[in-house]
């Protein structure tokens, strides 16, 4: 047996003796560049995952690296208590190319969505309005409230009981939609392109439908932009394929490149103040995120 196949093994030894078995691992990666990833054997594979909607420039792109290196040198984190250049900046690059208004900036694409059913239900508890409809099929996370919110049995096994407040209608079905709207109704969650479900993108009616809906019955249109969005669907957002604009967008760690970073943005005329995570948005996690990308 090789060195290097022992230190393929080793290192999964290592990370099953000390690690908990939340997923199911197949090979052991030390190194990365571009969309190419290496193990210890030095065998090449191609990473068509892009480290689960991550490495939206691929592994160790130089402007991305240069940028962290700079960064981290500089200064690596401080507390909400203080303002930093760079958190400004990102924020204002994501309200101009998103949804205009304000951003919320956090550490993963589920405290992303975690803070936008914080928000929505925020937006509608004096009028006793906290339902959100789901879609069936769909995933949002696995915190209690994303996994409650998700449309999937499979990953809620085993969590019961689930929150309250999450209906469940049939993807692309515009009918199924309306029949759960109700006075307790506040908001409206989709993926434009089911990730985790399939890749199965919405219909335009579907998504022009939802909006017109939220726009009749003074809805939240929520879309989860954390697997279709910065970028993968050819423009940065999923919805901007489909001539609407939701209220509210969320998206995920593709927002910080390589670094844990989560946002949402929500439109200025209807922002409340709310609570948010002790280590949002870290100078180091900002600063790749305004690293010059290599498109336009």
């Amino acid at each position: 047996m090789s060195k290097k196949k022992n230190e393929n093994e080793e290192i999964a030894a290592l990370c099953g003796d000390f690690m908990m078995n939340t997923y199911s691992k197949t090979a052991t990666i030390v190194r990365g560049e571009g969309c190419r990833v290496w193990d210890a054997r030095n065998f090449v594979y191609l990473d068509f995952t892009a480290g689960i909607s991550v490495h939206n420039v691929g592994h160790a792109h130089p402007k991305v690296v240069e940028a962290i290196q700079k960064q981290a040198a500089t200064l690596a984190h401080c507390s909400n208590l203080f303002y930093t250049p760079m958190q400004g900046l990102l924020a204002q690059k994501l309200s101009l190319i998103g949804l205009g208004g304000k951003a919320f900036l956090c550490n993963s694409g589920a405290e992303a969505n975690e803070a936008m059913i914080k928000l929505a239900r925020l937006y509608g508890h004096e009028q006793g309005r906290y339902e959100i409809i789901c879609m069936k099929n769909s995933f949002h996370g696995r915190t209690m409230a994303t996994l409650s919110a998700t449309g999937q049995s499979k990953v809620q096994k085993g969590f019961d009981p689930l929150l309250v407040g999450f209906e469940f209608a049939d993807f692309n079905d515009l009918e199924s939609v309306k029949a759960l709207v109700n006075e307790r109704t506040v908001g409206i969650l989709l993926e434009c392109v089911q990730g985790e479900g399939g890749v199965i993108p919405a219909t335009p009616e579907f998504v022009k439908g939802v909006r017109a809906l939220c726009d009749e019955k003074g809805l939240v249109m929520m879309c989860d932009e954390i697997q279709c969005g910065m970028g993968r669907t050819g423009t940065w957002f999923g919805w901007e394929q489909y001539g609407v604009k939701p209220d509210r967008l969320h998206a995920g760690e593709g927002a910080g490149r390589r670094s844990a970073a989560g946002l949402r943005c929500w439109p200025r005329r209807s922002f409340p103040r709310s609570s948010s995570p002790a280590a949002t948005a870290r100078p180091l996690a900002a600063t790749p995120s305004r690293a010059r990308p290599p498109w336009p």
